[in-house]
């Protein structure tokens, strides 16, 4: 595999990308355009800056911003100073920031100074602004210095350019040095994640299982040499940093990072930089082909999307290939314990296997589903999915009891979500095993009826729980985004369904809204629909 053979670790392959790739295109951030060898220069000044800062082999460096190239700098120059990196979710208040940050003990945090409104610095110094310790902020006291990414800074912390300058005594040599001493055991990141239940968690990664994970998921998606890659998912999450920055770092692609979505800008994007790869969550493709002004830009370059959800509507392929042209459609399922890549279609798989399937194992993983006692069930029956691989997390970070519990005592881990195999292989992911509800002894998976409802010609987005019945201990209600201009009522819809599903999967209740709620990963957020009024 190249990615342990030429790079070995995330280091090697920034510098392996400076060099092989040179004077190609590698960062387009607004006015700044940036080569592959001026990336590799800034990322080499940034871990001069993170080691003349006294950050060391194993320590923690958080970073909480949007996408930006300041992003990719600091977090790849944190890497190469041998450190891991913690990325903070930019929907994060304080506290819950303050809460990674003194889980992890971060040394160090790169932060963004004012981002849509709200000022990232002056909600972490509410949160953790009092307490015991000296540094920055009192309450982290592992935290020793905090850098804002912005032209000044409070009393106490250190605006990014003053950084860097605070690097300029570390030699060339030093820095390579440094990165050279990293190995592809070491751990590269730890992801924060809910998990199913409780407080965040962070998986630890590797550097050698970022990059075997991220060669196979550019070798499927066949990213090459020339993309230009419009990264419009969160550098928090896996599917932006490492399916997008580790991806285009591997294969020479352009990064074109977009600090939040929105479906106009996109499309500008789209057209004004020759974007050929967009991968991103359903809604994102489903808003630029219904988005009114779509027409009025050339969005002929677009050739790669890569996508993935429970739900993924056929129409939604099918209108991607007709009405876009994009020549490659797939979809792909993962979660950050397993380094964000557990299954993956192929290029060549038909449109009905790339909308209702996550594709087949990646090579050097193995997927298996589950009945609630462990015991395997065949194609065709829905249980809980365990993977096993090279992919999957070393385990939480210092968290032994909650490490044991994500895994069976013969080493699968346990992914929480409901799934069905075919008989090729192919997982289909029904739903979350807490989100499923049982309707007078029948087991419903929202994401199953979900799918269903998203067939409806006049059904934009469907999301699915379910409630309390006094017959039938509990029935689904459907929220529903109608089509644009579509007077569909509850009735209609309730009818149509009927004839469409089992009797026991159909909503006893729909609730039409404008949207619903998503996190920046495109997830809908069933925590917040739970919690609406009946």
């Amino acid at each position: 595999m190249r990615g342990d053979v030429e790079w070995g670790t995330v280091p090697g392959l920034v510098r392996s990308a400076a060099e092989r790739y040179a004077d190609t295109e590698a960062v387009v951030d607004g006015r700044t355009r940036l080569s592959y060898a001026g990336l590799g220069a800034r990322v080499e000044r940034a871990a001069a800056a993170c080691m003349a800062a006294g950050v060391s082999p194993g320590d923690r460096v958080a970073v909480w911003a949007p996408n930006s190239l300041e992003w990719i700098v600091a977090a790849l120059g944190a890497v190469s100073a041998g450190a891991v990196l913690v990325p903070l979710n930019t929907r994060f208040k304080g506290a819950e920031a303050a809460y990674v940050l003194a889980r992890s003990r971060a040394r160090l945090l790169l932060v963004t100074g004012t981002f849509l409104g709200t000022s990232y610095v002056a909600s972490l110094r509410r949160a953790a602004g009092e307490g015991d310790g000296d540094g920055p902020l009192p309450g982290l006291p592992s935290l020793e210095r905090v850098v804002v990414f912005a032209d000044d800074a409070p009393a106490s912390f250190v605006t990014w350019k003053d950084f860097l300058a605070g690097g300029e005594g570390v030699g060339e040599g030093e820095v390579r040095a440094r990165a050279a001493r990293v190995g592809g055991d070491m751990p590269s990141d730890i992801v924060f994640t809910s998990g199913t239940t409780g407080r965040p968690k962070g998986a630890v990664i590797t550097h050698a299982q970022t990059l075997r994970a991220y060669e196979v998921w550019a070798d499927l998606a066949g990213l090459r040499r020339g993309d230009r890659y419009l990264i419009v998912n969160p550098f928090f999450h896996t599917f932006g940093y490492k399916a997008g920055v580790i991806a285009c770092l591997m294969r020479g692609a352009t990064m074109i990072p977009q600090p939040v979505f929105d479906a106009g800008t996109v499309l500008a994007n789209i057209a004004a930089e020759r974007v050929s790869v967009l991968p991103g969550p359903p809604t994102l493709h489903q808003s630029l082909l219904d988005h009114p002004a779509r027409d009025a830009h050339d969005l002929s370059t677009l050739r790669l999307v890569v996508t993935g959800a429970a739900v993924v509507p056929l129409r939604l392929v099918e209108r991607l290939r007709d009405e876009l042209g994009v020549g490659t459609v797939l979809t792909a399922y993962g979660l950050s314990e397993a380094s964000g890549i557990v299954t993956m279609c192929r290029r060549g798989d038909p449109p009905s296997v790339i909308a209702s399937t996550s594709g087949r194992a990646i090579p050097g993983t193995s997927v298996r589903v589950v009945d609630a006692a462990g015991a395997l069930l065949p194609a065709g029956r829905p249980g809980e999915v365990l993977v096993r691989g090279f992919n999957v997390m070393r385990g939480y970070y210092e968290d032994e009891a909650a490490t044991a519990e994500a895994f069976t005592p013969d080493g699968w881990l346990r992914t929480g979500d409901v799934g069905v195999l075919d008989e090729d292989g192919n997982l289909r992911i029904t739903d979350r095993v807490k989100d499923m509800f049982v309707v007078g002894g029948f087991n419903a998976y929202p994401a199953e009826i979900e799918q269903r409802l998203c067939l409806h010609p006049e059904v934009a987005d469907a999301a699915v729980i379910g409630v309390p019945d006094a017959r039938l201990g509990e029935v689904g209600r459907a929220y529903v985004v109608r089509s644009p201009g579509s007077p569909l009522t509850a009735d209609d819809l309730i009818a149509w369904s009927r004839r469409e599903m089992a009797n026991y999967k159909v909503p006893r209740q729909i609730r039409f809204v404008p949207r619903l709620p998503r996190n920046a990963g495109g997830k809908v957020l069933k925590r917040e629909l739970r919690g609406r009024e009946t």
